[in-house]
């Protein structure tokens, strides 16, 4: 048998990356002279959103639209989900990191978190996970409640379902679709303590559920945005074809700076936007759009954009000497949801948890081409899902959950640190003394992942330099009830307690009982103890949100109205995870492609 280390992997990857960056940087610069002055429409970021505005919108032959990515084409490697956190290691990730917190991060190294961000033709959809998670049904019809008119559940769903191809075998068939561009499956490799998981949680009283149908709660083996066993980013479900339409351009590696408006009347005419600055190969460009500039650049990105333009926080903008065009709360909230990487189990037996030295034996790469199952078409080592509502939930509704647990058929010493702890920033001096010596055992992680945190952080820009980094302040952990700690909590012990069934006790699965470095001094599985891991082990899974909140006219924090036009402007849209008001009762991927089917029916119908 072949093996191939991770490490080589990586070298590959790199190899294979430059390779296509020059391929289409030369593609780009023979066919540069043909782009258009003038676009109806131009996009900037080709994520999620971005890559079914831009496919919808140009399905009309009368319409030019051109897209602007930071990034650059991928790789076809990319397509292999098992390796899908080796790509936060390459330039496909903006690379971002939080800003230091007191008493928050304290095993990772430097104390700081890393919010991995797609910068890449795809966005983020080139580097996540791939967990395919619409939301709860009450989400949606709150964002209507509170003013937000069309985003109820009953106004989404035919969103959700019109870009999915759905192939689960247990599904809520009147909740899905087929023939869409969207391609989502189950997990074909499935490890048996998976199948221990799934039974404990039904032996506990959970129904096996299909998450994206009836009802949210329960177990469910994971959805997954791929098809046949490969990744379906948003470049091969929607990009792919849309390209080859003639009214449709993209320009990579092309840094949007600002969005440009026609000079103002009267200081309370709306600011009417006709243009994106951006660079490309150090020289600066104007893309210019006729109808719309719709900024799709990620939770992240398209508040810097709009502060870097003018709008955004008086203050702030004020205090980097930025003529302030709009004084809007951009940047000034942002949830994010928060797992906790310290909850492990071992278990007795062999060939039970993943085994990550064959998945690049010959024999794992052939099953893989050929069928398109294996190893290689794992999720990262993710293969199921718990939805639950906890005893210290304190919304009214018995439907809305507060805790996901997340099972991880194996550890982050599974890969023998390589990879896996890396791309977390897990400390060498945590993983040498909490995780390395789970090296080659069997052991499995679930991790308790918060719905709905109480604490929010915030994003400013570093400087006016478009190229300087926003500054990310994450806050966690900072609500003054404590509360975000104590739902965790009570999610760690649920998990306890799911452990303890049969399904799990077979195999005679014991909770690691190791202390968390820095934590030695608190008795195992107290409160205490608890807490001080999280504060330790607590991780983003890049589910930012709100940093452009959707609201109406009433709503003090509101950026965008509910058809997402940028208060105080004109032709100035925004369509990502930016505008979701609050929390969401999911991963963000499936809401993001939702937002681009709403902007892109929106306009379509204007």
């Amino acid at each position: 048998m072949i093996t191939l280390n991770i490490k080589i992997v990586i070298l590959i990857i790199t190899l294979c990356k430059t390779n296509s960056q020059i391929t289409f940087n030369a593609n780009f610069s023979l066919n540069f002279n043909y782009y258009h002055t003038f676009f109806d429409y131009v996009i900037v970021g080709s994520g999620a959103a971005g890559s079914v505005v831009a496919s919808r919108l140009s399905e009309n032959p009368n319409l030019n639209i051109l897209v602007l990515e930071a990034g650059i084409e991928p790789i076809k490697l990319v397509d292999i989900p098992a390796i899908c956190a080796t790509f936060q290691f390459t330039d496909y990730n903006w690379g971002y990191l939080m800003e230091e917190q007191e008493n928050m991060c304290l095993g990772l190294q430097d104390k700081r978190m890393h919010w991995p961000r797609g910068k890449v033709i795809g966005g983020s959809t080139v580097i996540n996970y791939m967990i395919h998670i619409r939301g709860n049904r009450l989400d949606f019809d709150r964002w209507a409640k509170n003013g937000n008119k069309g985003w109820s559940y009953t106004d989404v769903l035919p969103l959700f379902k019109k870009s999915e191809d759905c192939s689960v075998e247990r599904q809520d068939k009147e909740f899905r679709n087929i023939g869409g561009e969207l391609g989502v499956q189950d997990v074909a490799y499935r490890t048996k303590s998976a199948e221990a998981f799934v039974e404990a949680m039904q032996e506990y009283g959970y129904k096996y559920v299909d998450y994206n149908g009836e009802s949210q709660i329960g177990v469910s083996w994971i959805q997954a945005t791929t098809r046949r066993g490969k990744r379906e980013s948003a470049t091969r479900a929607f990009l792919d074809v849309a390209r080859r339409r003639s009214n449709l351009r993209i320009i990579s590696e092309a840094r949007a700076e600002k969005v440009v408006f026609y000079e103002q009347k009267e200081q309370n005419d709306k600011l009417k936007a006709h243009g994106v600055e951006f660079y490309k190969n150090g020289q600066k460009y104007i893309a210019r759009a006729t109808k719309e500039v719709i900024l799709s650049a990620g939770a992240l990105n398209t508040p810097q954009i709009l502060m870097l333009s003018g709008i955004g926080p008086k203050n702030h903008l004020d205090e980097l000497e930025i003529p302030v065009l709009k004084d809007l709360p951009v940047g000034r909230k942002l949830y994010d949801h928060l797992a906790f990487l310290g909850l492990m189990f071992t278990m007795d037996g062999s060939d039970l948890t993943i085994n990550y030295d064959e998945w690049f034996e010959s024999n794992t790469i052939l099953r893989y081409i050929i069928w398109g199952d294996g190893p290689l078409s794992g999720i990262g080592g993710v293969e199921a899902l718990g939805i639950v509502k906890t005893r210290l939930s304190d919304d009214p509704d018995p439907n809305f959950p507060d805790i996901e647990l997340i099972f991880l058929g194996g550890n982050l010493a599974s890969d023998r640190g390589d990879v896996f702890r890396k791309s977390f920033r897990i400390s060498d001096e945590v993983y040498d003394a909490y995780y390395k010596p789970l090296e080659g055992k069997q052991a499995f992680t679930i991790i308790p992942m918060l719905y709905h945190p109480k604490s929010y952080g915030k994003i400013e820009l570093k400087s006016r330099n478009p190229f300087a980094r926003p500054k990310f302040y994450g806050n966690y952990f900072t609500d003054k009830d404590n509360f975000d700690v104590k739902t965790l909590i009570t999610g760690i012990r649920l998990a306890q307690e799911i452990v303890s069934m049969p399904a799990f006790q077979k195999y005679n699965s014991t909770i690691v009982s190791r202390k968390v470095p820095g934590c030695e001094y608190f008795v195992f599985n107290s409160d205490e103890y608890w807490e001080c891991a999280l504060r330790h082990l607590s991780v983003t899974l890049h589910h930012q949100v709100a940093t452009c909140k959707m609201g109406n006219t009433t709503d003090p924090e509101a950026v965008v109205d509910d058809t997402l036009t940028v208060y105080g402007t004109e032709n100035l849209r925004v369509a990502d995870t930016s505008i979701i008001p609050e929390p969401i009762t999911a991963h963000t991927n499936i809401p993001a492609f939702m937002i681009g089917e709403k902007l892109a029916d929106i306009i379509t119908r204007i």
